[in-house]
């Protein structure tokens, strides 16, 4: 009689239970996992809106304390905070893994190293979802940010762009990783821009409130836009980090001293973005330092609007800007910081509306075949397997 195999289950480790970019993408990691029968566990280190959406799949979710990299951790005083924070979590992180016994760990991003540690040490394989791409960084710290990836059994990145930064930072991880773009789910339905623009320009900026992201640069090219005599509005839909509030103080002083407020309007964290976009004209995505990815210049596709992102490589390869040529019709990129080139951009979307607002509904139906949820989540079943197989001795 032929005896079904054991479903395999999995520790998902998360450094937050936000919903922003990382944390969307884990949304469509678990739905593949639980599609292809994983028993799956996550754990993050506080609660967060993230938390409802794991519970509402049938996921348990677990709170276990873990340090979690930051900046802040490089002063001396932040260093024996990270000393403090390890050994706390170092022995709740070895609690749980008793307890749990996963058949393989999921660090979802690198700033949970000590999930690796952890696992190694307990011979857990352990699979490393890499979404970042500190290029930017001195290149010591970006050696010892990719350090434990060498201990990491299988390793996937959400970009071409994000394994060659890996590679470049720690040459021993050189084709290690697998690139496995985002899952990006889509509307329910797409609402097509309005055909005339009565009343002015409608610009939108969806993410995270910091200064790596340029929303200042946003609300500098709305202002020059409104300089020229061009009507336009912008909707800053987001947040900032903890510890981060004073770039948001920064941000509505700015708007405050040009006597903006009646057209930039701050929506603070919104969980659901599609009505932000249904309601604007254009997105804008004007990071000033490499992305690994772009989500939100993904998601402003799969809503048939047109996209000004900076011109980095995470970005290009998001938006469809890399390789032989450009993939979408309605994209424009510019350079990073440059207000007044953002300016340009959204003064020629205006000026040729017709053509762009077309481009856009055509990719939205591109950005959906790219980006399928379902077409990710399965990778990352398969990834997940390829990396369990290595504990069961099928690999």
């Amino acid at each position: 009689m032929r005896t079904s195999q054991p479903r395999p289950s999995v520790l998902v480790a998360h450094p937050s239970a936000d919903l922003y970019g990382s944390d969307r993408v884990l949304l469509e990691t678990v739905d593949g996992l639980l599609r292809h029968g994983t028993r799956v566990l996550v754990t993050v280190p506080a609660p967060g809106p993230l938390v409802a959406g794991l519970r509402a799949r049938g996921v348990t979710v677990v709170f276990c304390p873990t340090p979690v990299l930051r900046k802040s951790f490089l002063s001396p005083a932040g260093a024996l905070k990270l000393a403090a924070a390890t050994v706390r979590g170092g022995l709740a992180g070895f609690a749980l893994l008793r307890g749990s016994r996963p058949d393989l760990v999921l660090a979802n991003t690198i700033t949970v190293p000590l999930w690796t540690v952890l696992a190694r040490l307990s011979g857990i394989p352990v699979l490393t979802h890499v979404h970042e791409a500190e290029s930017s960084a001195p290149r010591p710290l970006r050696a010892a940010l990719a350090l434990p990836l060498l201990l990491s059994t299988d390793i996937v990145t959400n970009s071409s762009f994000s394994a060659d930064t890996l590679a470049a930072s720690l040459p021993w991880l050189r084709g290690r990783a697998t690139v496995v773009y985002n899952g990006v789910p889509g509307p329910d339905a797409v609402v097509p821009a309005r055909a005339e623009l009565d009343g002015g320009l409608e610009v939108v900026y969806l993410g995270r409130l910091s200064h790596r992201k340029g929303v200042d640069v946003a609300i500098d090219a709305v202002l020059r836009l409104r300089s020229r005599g061009v009507q336009a509005r912008l909707s800053v839909v987001g947040a900032v980090f903890p510890g981060n509030e004073a770039y948001e103080e920064q941000l509505r002083e700015q708007v405050a001293q040009a006597g903006a407020a009646e057209f930039i309007t701050f929506h603070g964290f919104q969980d659901e973005v599609w009505p932000f976009l249904a309601a604007a004209d254009v997105a804008v995505v004007p990071s000033r330092l490499d992305e690994p990815f772009g989500n939100t210049a993904v998601e402003a596709l799969l809503a048939a609007r047109p996209v000004i992102a900076s011109n980095t490589s995470g970005l290009r390869e998001a938006a469809g800007g890399g390789g032989a040529g450009k993939l979408y019709g309605a994209v424009q990129f510019v350079e990073p910081g440059d207000a007044g080139a953002l300016a340009d951009a959204l003064a020629a979307v205006r000026d040729r509306w017709p053509h762009y607002r077309e481009q856009a509904l055509a990719d939205a139906q591109l950005a959906r075949e790219r980006h399928s949820p379902e077409g990710y989540g399965d990778n990352m079943a398969r990834q997940v397997a390829a990396a369990v197989g290595v504990r069961s001795g099928k690999r």
